[in-house]
């Protein structure tokens, strides 16, 4: 009988479809147009087949038209009088700010354009059976697009940018070109942006003291020498999202968070993630619990014996660590003795702005993308948050530069902002797919080891952190931990958004925070209702982290061993280690 070949290749017809989106995904910058397309398909046939919101939009363009006809008469029309703002929205807004938009004909100039953003701002939104996403989308596209021809970039209709040239007879556009042309030199030659080098990694931030005491192909784990004479016996292993270099936790050493909590008495252990490449395409996200925080948990208990452990959390590696310790619950594994997550999200249901650009026609565009390189680009990423924060990260820095000819000053947390990181390609769809898009996590179906795990079998005592302005893990989604577990749960809302509100170091001035403590099995507390009841408090939110651990830690003993040779934990090393140097 002949034998029976099997062919278990890719059929040629998905090959050539992958071949396609990964063009379109490299041509489009990674943005889906199919997406983009349905999204307003689905916006424009709903508001034709929509006579009332229509003339609604009719009739609110009218009194626009309206008014910008009665406005100069209510003002002074002579160039370079001060006249008071029309409203409080336009005093308000940071674009516009500055007195001289007070001046004709720049006052109508900035009218113009913010009765335009009210009226497309009321075009896409509450439009008759609109899927919700694609209003989203809709409305975001449509800010982006107005936001290219604002007023304020544009050199002629810019009275701070003529001011500026006039001053300076146009010296401060020659100093403008030449930033342009340095930044656009260090794009094409994948140089790091102007002022990096004053924030080496190991001479100038992630200087805190330690040793890397172990590594495999996927982390590095780092442990802290200590400061004082005793230490608590629980240690601190920390968990940061693998989407970031871990010193955004070690920058300066004014405001490193892990040099804070070694000078309070903790031992402290880091994790550093690999910079994935190519040969890193197949690593996903049971590869990150058993080669990253297991491999980093076996050895802190082996370098630290008979003592549970402080698991912290920071982004992605908070979720990481949930999902961990819902293993663990399940495996009977009680090595733990907290849990701290910082501006880390269980419930994907309402996931914030990245949402924009989490559906299936963009998944499935990255996925053929990461399939043809092995990993998603850092810079992927990066434009996706410049998206979300045009203003802030794009255009105010294009205008200030370049117009105004004003370099900003790059600090450490800038720096590190700047060191990104690739994704390997199956840990990133794996996480795109169940967490955003299917919300496994919340819901039960996430897998650990081939077993889904239930964040509502965590007991632990929780401190979670969330971030008044976070854009990417929004504190009422974080928030959402209360209703999934029934832990003892401290929640604390600071100011800042997802990175500076967590480098809050003390003594950093207009910082404040609320914290409450739900008991286990407390009631549910809306968060709105949450946010007006808590005390406001002034100051960093880190001693009073720092005060809660103490709390659920044993009495000071003499220090560990730097590693533990004799258990395979010997010293590689000093830290930050090799991996945080991979670009």
């Amino acid at each position: 009988m002949p034998e029976v070949k099997v062919d278990n290749t890719i059929p040629s017809w998905k090959a050539l479809d992958a071949s396609v989106h990964a063009a379109l995904s490299h041509a489009w910058s990674s943005i889906s147009q199919h997406s983009l397309l349905l999204a307003w398909m689905d916006w424009a046939t709903h508001l034709a087949a929509s006579p009332g919101k229509c003339l609604e939009l009719t009739r609110l363009a009218f009194e626009q038209a309206a008014q910008m006809q009665i406005r100069p008469l209510e003002r002074p029309a002579g160039f370079g009088k001060n006249a008071e703002a029309a409203d409080t929205a336009q005093a308000d807004d940071r674009r516009f700010r500055d007195p001289a938009w007070e001046c004709w004909p720049f006052n109508m100039l900035r009218d113009a354009f913010l009765m335009q953003e009210r009226w497309w701002d009321e075009a896409t939104h509450g439009v008759w059976g609109v899927d919700r996403h694609h209003e989203h989308v809709v409305a975001f596209a449509a800010r982006q697009w107005l936001d290219m021809f604002s007023p304020g970039n544009l050199p002629f209709a810019n009275p701070v940018v003529l001011k500026r040239t006039w001053d300076e007879r146009g010296v401060n556009l020659l100093r403008g070109f030449d930033y342009f042309h340095d930044d656009v030199t260090r794009c094409r030659q994948s140089q790091p942006q102007p002022g990096t080098e004053q924030f080496v990694v190991g001479r100038d931030v992630a200087v805190t003291p330690g040793k890397v005491v172990f590594r495999n192909r996927l982390i590095e784990l780092i442990q802290y020498a200590p400061t004082t004479g005793k230490v608590h016996p629980e240690p601190i292993l920390i968990v940061p999202a693998w989407i970031m270099k871990y010193y955004i936790l070690d920058l300066s050493p004014h405001n490193s968070l892990v040099r804070y909590l070694v000078e309070q008495g903790y031992t402290v252990f880091c994790i550093s993630w690999k910079n994935p490449d190519a040969d890193d395409r197949d690593l996903g996200m049971d590869d990150y619990l058993e080669l990253g925080f297991r491999a980093a948990l076996d050895a802190v208990t082996a370098i630290v014996p008979g003592s549970k452990v402080h698991a912290t959390g920071y982004c992605l590696g908070g979720t990481l660590l949930a999902m961990a310790a819902a293993a663990m619950v399940r495996d009977g594994d009680e090595r733990l003795a907290s849990l701290s997550l910082f501006t880390a999200q269980t419930d994907f249901s309402e996931p914030g702005e990245l949402a924009l650009f989490i559906d299936e026609s963009q998944i499935a565009l990255l996925e053929a993308q990461m399939a043809d390189t092995g990993y998603l680009f850092a810079e992927q990423m990066g434009g996706a948050f410049m998206m979300l924060r045009s203003y802030d990260l794009l255009w105010s820095r294009l205008v200030g530069e370049y117009l105004l000819g004003e370099r900003r000053p790059m600090n450490d947390l800038m720096a590190w902002n700047a060191d990104a990181t690739r994704m390997p390609a199956k840990m990133h769809a794996q996480y795109l797919r169940r967490l955003f898009l299917n919300d496994d996590l919340s819901e039960g179906r996430q897998p650990v080891a081939g077993r889904p795990v239930s964040v509502g079998d965590i007991r632990l005592p929780v401190f979670s952190v969330g971030t008044v302005a976070d854009h990417v893990a929004p504190w009422r989604s974080v928030y959402k931990l209360h209703y999934l577990s029934p832990a003892e749960i401290t929640f604390v809302l600071t100011t800042g958004g997802h990175n500076a509100g967590i480098v809050s170091e003390p003594g950093r001035p207009r910082r404040q925070y609320q914290l409450h403590t739900r008991p286990a099995g407390g009631g549910y507390i809306a968060p709105d209702e949450w946010q007006a009841t808590v005390p406001v408090q002034q100051g960093s939110w880190w001693p009073a982290w720092s005060e809660w651990l103490r709390q659920r830690s044993g009495a000071p003993v003499e220090p560990p061993q730097m590693g533990a040779s004799g258990r395979r934990y010997r010293v590689l090393g000093d830290a930050p280690g090799e991996y945080v140097k991979g670009k």
